[in-house]
């Protein structure tokens, strides 16, 4: 495909924000520069990932010749169709969520009066979005001192990309081209169409009825989203709970959560097949050996992520991939040909932007530093948290039980229920929890989750602590303002120190007491 077939590139709607977000991350009217005689570096993938590793070797004013290489639209998922979209949305059905709960404070908002204008949701966040996307521009990163190239980048030999008829010729090269929606394999949804995050955001009316399939971060999110928001939504999920990744008390209170809020959960869901009917869409499916249909408008699909493996030629520079998992890497970030390395969700299992952006300051570290003898980086030193963004969130660093056990790690938990957090109680909020595990007999934090109303800002407490070595007793010492939830993890510190006092060490407390 050719740059001038690449230049044709529509985002729908095609209103004034979708307009200005093209014109940003892939101008009709670009015009690819002239290959450098050899570049330092190339990357290809214009996502999270590749944008760091371009803008970070481009920065460090040694007079690096870099080259960026985008199919698509720059700034990736992140900026296009996952966080900068989703989170706008979300934040929209988090206000018909508290006017849902008004009540409860003594606010007093029938539901009836609750007038929800879907397309100014959608257009809101376009708007948003376009807002933010000349941080991802070609022209800035053109200014940055990149030399930007949209179409097509595949490798012609071990040091050469072919992109838009040009060759360019490269010391290092670096895989970012990230990963798309897995297509479902359902008898007869290909012939009746369906959503995925890729396409969900460019709605304009909304669908009344709404089935999704996938019971994970993605699909609880945009499925609480949309019931806010005046869909009738039916959940479809093969598991046994939702969020079967997460830990199981904090998946239970997000699933309740749902549930009460009006979504039909269907689980140990069966698909069977998908038939166009008068009224829309009807699935079929089975569950816990009953067969059932359901009959929607729209079908949004949320199941897995597929590498994009596709068009690059990797066979042809030796490096080894599958189409399930994408590209191997070893623990440098480094690909089976030395001279290639890959960040991201093309070879990463932690499919998060903020996981890609520290990938790829482990790529520029290894690929332009290493040579030199100062150190190489390793991403397995990555603690990594992340947060699933319904209402409440569950936010996560570190290890689970069981991973711990599977280490032959001893491990001791502490859960603070928000039941005994006064903010909580004020808020509201008492359904959430703290749970922190650490190794036993020691203070050494090895893992944590929270579920609350804003869990994502209270984990990097915790994420600093374990990054740092501090252990709970050091927390324990650490003033928290009062009130405020995050206090929840200066109680689970306490509730350690506790832990401390043996029965001889309480018994000489008590006789000091008596004459103090």
């Amino acid at each position: 495909m050719s740059n001038s077939e690449l230049s044709r590139v529509i985002v729908r709607p095609v209103d004034e924000y979708n307009q200005k977000l093209v014109s940003y991350v892939h101008p009709p009217d670009w015009v690819n520069p002239q290959p450098a005689d050899c570049y330092d570096l190339v990357v290809i993938g214009a996502g999270t990932a590749g944008l760091v590793v371009a803008a970070g070797a481009a920065g460090l004013d040694l007079g690096l010749k870099v080259a960026l290489i985008e199919k698509h639209l720059m700034g990736g998922d992140c900026l296009n169709v996952g966080c900068v979209p989703s989170k706008s949305i979300i934040r929209s059905a988090r206000v018909i969520g508290e006017i849902w709960h008004a009540k409860n404070l003594g606010i007093n908002i029938p539901k009836q009066q609750v007038e929800v204008d879907f397309s100014a949701v959608m257009e809101r966040m376009r708007r948003i979005r376009s807002g933010i996307s000349h941080h991802d521009s070609a022209e800035r990163f053109k200014n940055l001192g990149v030399d930007v190239f949209l179409g097509n980048g595949r490798f012609t030999n071990n040091n050469t990309v072919e992109v838009d008829g040009k060759i360019l010729q490269f010391k290092k090269a670096v895989i970012a081209t990230g990963a798309r929606a897995v297509k479902p394999s359902i008898p007869g949804i290909e012939n009746v169409g369906y959503l995925t995050n890729e396409t969900v955001f460019s709605l304009i009316q909304r669908p009344d009825k709404l089935a999704v399939i996938g019971g994970g971060p993605i699909g609880c999110e945009l499925a609480q989203t949309f019931q806010r928001l005046g869909c009738e939504v039916t959940f479809l999920h093969r598991g046994s709970h939702l969020l079967n990744k997460e830990d199981a008390d904090a998946a239970e209170i997000v699933q309740n959560v749902l549930i009460q809020e009006g979504i039909r959960v269907v689980l140990n869901c069966q698909l069977e097949e998908v038939v166009a009917v008068t009224e829309g869409k009807r699935l079929y499916f089975s569950s816990n050996g009953y067969r059932d249909s359901v009959t929607v408008n729209e079908i949004l699909v949320g199941a897995g992520r597929a590498p994009n493996v596709e068009g690059l030629n990797l066979e042809a520079v030796g490096v080894k991939y599958d189409t399930h998992h994408g590209i191997q890497v070893n623990d440098y970030l480094q690909t089976t040909n030395p001279k290639i390395y890959a960040a991201g969700d093309i070879c990463m299992n932690w499919k998060f932007t903020h996981a890609a952006d520290a990938a790829a300051r482990i790529v520029i570290k290894n690929t332009l530093f290493s040579p030199f003898g100062l150190g190489r980086s390793k991403l397995s030193s990555l603690i990594m948290p992340w947060v699933t963004y319904t209402s409440p969130e569950i936010a996560h660093v570190g290890m689970y039980e069981h991973e711990a056990k599977k280490q032959g790690i001893e491990v001791a938990t502490i859960k603070i229920p928000f039941t005994s957090v006064d903010r909580a109680i004020a808020d509201g909020e008492e359904a959430g929890f703290l749970k922190i595990l650490h190794k036993k007999g020691s203070d050494q934090i090895l893992g944590a989750t929270i579920v609350a109303s804003h869990a994502g800002e209270m984990i990097s407490e915790v994420t600093t602590a374990i990054v740092n070595k501090i252990g709970l007793s050091k927390l324990s010492s650490v003033i928290h303002p009062y009130p405020t939830q995050a206090e929840a993890i200066k109680k689970a510190a306490d509730a350690y120190r506790r832990t401390l006092l043996t029965a001889n060490t309480k018994r000489i407390l008590g006789f000091l007491t008596k004459f103090s």
